[in-house]
């Protein structure tokens, strides 16, 4: 990848632009947060080149999630969990709208 792709792919959610530093820095947090994360499987940060583990935006923003429920007490294990479940209702309710709306388009009487 030369430094142009890089820099193209910036806009990318899923691009891991982020060190650890860097993005423990930007969450207000330390380094370990970040790797209880991960072992907790919320998220799977990639590894560089030189194995340092880089962070992606859309990563991020769930450890943001995991931060805000850890600060109002929730244990880390029970705020992964939380989040999980947020993300699983997110994805189902998507699906549903999806299959509403191809319901409706076949069948527009249907849905009066």
């Amino acid at each position: 990848m030369t430094a142009d792709d890089s820099f193209n792919r910036l806009d990318d959610d899923d691009y891991p632009a982020y060190t650890m530093g860097r993005a423990a820095d930007m969450l207000g947090t330390t380094q370990g947060f970040l790797r209880a994360l991960g072992e907790a499987r919320l998220i799977t940060p990639l590894r560089s080149a030189g194995g340092h583990r880089r962070y992606s935006r859309y990563q991020l923003r769930i450890a943001a999630r995991a931060r805000e429920l850890v600060d109002q007490g929730t244990p880390i294990e029970a705020a992964c969990r939380i989040i999980i479940l947020e993300d699983q209702l997110e994805e189902a309710q998507r699906i549903n709208a999806e299959y509403r709306r191809a319901a409706e388009s076949t069948n527009p009487t249907a849905a009066a």
